[in-house]
């Protein structure tokens, strides 16, 4: 648009705004200097001052800051307190990213003149384009915007551009009030249809989010811009669904920036479709965006996949890119623990607590895999330490006693796993410890109380099954005690203690499949000897190299 045109009617059609909204802030802020340049309710001013205006705005323009600045000058002593040149000057200060100084000149224009639209157009740009800066700017924003619309109630900018800023705010219901505002022919715009889009998804009302989606890829006018602004939303509508639909349609136009490829990877993994989301993050990867966030990322899809071998590779090539990121290694280290490399998870989870000696997290994994290491003992510290960090979490309880029972500490172990057994939330594990306590002591009817109880919580409990197979097994109930085997083994065929108490089983009452289970239990053992093997071939894998 010409800016005689917009000097002329004060406001910007559908295209206008498209360009005024989406293009750099010193774009943006030449267009609107000519919108309030001159006071529209005003008398006419003399040819000098416009002339004035022209030359000022074309060496703006034309990036000769010096001399737009030098003539503004000498502008000013000719016509002192005109808000045009105050509003010019802000212009100028805002180019040289001179935020504060911008603020008061465009605030003394609207202060000489209360109706003075460009200038409003101005400061709420600037605001926008300062969010990160300013904490308020945002509120400062809309403050500005309704200042204007209190005059002009149907200022398509304002309207438009409070629609975006209670967007960012989460205030959906008021973003679809202004929307409303807008002429007809802007509303139909994409640039229109996809804030209104984001404001259906944030108000969960999926027929109108689907529908405004629909109408929005069919848009000739859809670009990423669009679907930039709207993304957030989006998400936290939990429409990730509608994301994959605004990416795919764009990118069968062109290919997308890296920015977007990147967003759909994410889309595609939150909306379930991880074999999607885990090609697109490579291909994000591969086009020269290899970084240990983009790694760790391609680890957790991997991993959501079940690839533990690729989710290793990821992990392994983010930790060479950074050795001291202690999160990389706790991510190692869980990793290991999905299959079953409890030796290789204990090293990684030691280097995490090793640089953050005080996080939480990293110390509970160290003392679970130390507990199950040849010096059970070694875990206690840990949970100790998990426990004095966050004192109310009954699951430090429950991991302290079953520390210390594994260290066959038992009187130290009890009063911890009580503890445990009186919360809802680790009462049944508690109750398996006890039971398993039990039978260590040889008190086998408390034994069988406390794994009924463990059983009673959760039928399903593969390791208080195989306990309670072997207090039966005890009591020479063998008929009892295979059918909790099998139950338990239905479950999980490859535990590895319900295995060996079925071999015992076996030889103690002579059954003919004695000799089959007893291959069956040594294969077992081959299985996690081999995955130790296999943990070190692992670690060298490295699907992406520095581009």
């Amino acid at each position: 648009m010409r800016a005689s045109a917009l000097l002329k009617t004060g406001t910007l059609t559908g295209s206008a705004m498209r360009r005024y909204s989406q293009a750099s802030f010193l774009a943006i802020i030449c267009i609107a200097v000519l919108v309030g340049a001159s006071r529209v309710d005003s008398a006419p001013t003399s040819p000098a001052r416009e002339q004035a205006i022209l030359q000022i705005q074309q060496l703006i323009e034309n990036h000769d800051l010096s001399a737009a600045r030098e003539l503004l000058t000498k502008s000013i002593r000719e016509f002192p307190a005109d808000p045009g040149f105050d509003n010019l000057a802000g212009v100028i200060e805002a180019q040289e990213d001179h935020y504060a100084t911008a603020e008061k000149s465009f605030k003394r224009a609207i202060q000489l003149d209360p109706r003075f639209t460009g200038a409003y157009l101005n400061l709420g740009r600037l605001y926008q384009e300062h969010q990160a800066a300013d904490l308020h700017a945002l509120d400062k924003a809309l403050d500005v915007y309704q200042s204007l619309l209190s005059y002009d109630n149907e200022n398509s900018e304002a309207n438009y551009q409070s629609a975006t800023l209670f967007l960012q705010k989460g205030d959906y219901q008021k973003s679809l009030t202004r929307l409303s505002r807008l002429p007809a022919e802007t509303r139909q715009s994409a640039q229109a249809l996809s804030i209104w889009c984001a404001d259906y998804a944030g108000l969960r009302d999926r027929k109108g989010t689907d529908e405004t989606a629909a109408r929005l890829v069919a848009s000739n006018d859809f670009t990423e811009a669009d679907a930039r602004q709207i993304l957030a939303a989006l998400h936290v509508g939990n429409r990730d669904d509608v994301i994959v639909e605004l990416l795919e349609s764009l990118h069968q136009r062109q290919p997308l920036s890296p920015e977007m490829q990147h967003s759909l990877g994410l889309a595609y993994e939150a909306s379930g479709k991880v074999g999607e989301a885990r090609s697109t993050l490579e291909h994000y990867v591969t086009g020269g965006n290899l970084s240990v966030a983009s790694l760790l990322e391609l680890a957790r899809v991997a991993h959501e996949q079940k690839d533990y071998r690729g989710s290793l590779g990821y992990l392994a090539h983010a930790r060479d890119l950074n050795p001291t990121d202690a999160n990389i290694h706790y991510s190692f280290g869980l990793v290991c623990l999905a299959l079953e490399l409890v030796a290789e998870a204990r090293n990684s989870f030691e280097k995490a607590v090793t640089l953050q000696p005080e996080n939480a997290s990293y110390n509970y994994a160290m003392g679970a895999t130390s507990a199950l290491s040849r010096d059970p003992s070694d875990a206690v510290p840990y949970f100790e330490k998990y426990l004095k960090l966050r004192p109310q979490d009954p699951r430090g309880k429950l991991a302290l006693g079953a520390g210390l029972f594994r260290a066959k500490d038992y009187d130290a172990a009890t009063p911890w796993l009580n503890q445990a057994a009186a919360v809802p939330e680790t009462a049944g594990a508690a109750h398996y410890y006890l039971g398993s306590l039990a039978l260590q002591e040889g008190r086998l009817d408390d034994a069988a109380n406390q794994l009924d109880l463990a059983l009673k919580m959760r039928p399903d409990y593969t390791d208080a099954l195989a306990e309670s197979a072997h207090y039966y097994l005890l009591r020479k109930n063998y008929a009892e005690s295979e059918k909790r085997l099998r139950r338990a083994l239905e479950t999980d065929p490859d535990h590895f203690s319900a295995n060996f108490y079925l071999l015992t089983l076996y030889t103690r009452t002579g059954d003919p499949r004695r000799e089959a289970q007893a291959k069956r239990y040594e294969e077992l053992q081959k299985m996690r000897e081999q995955k130790s093997l296999e943990v070190l071939r692992m670690v060298e894998v490295r699907p992406f190299e520095n581009p």
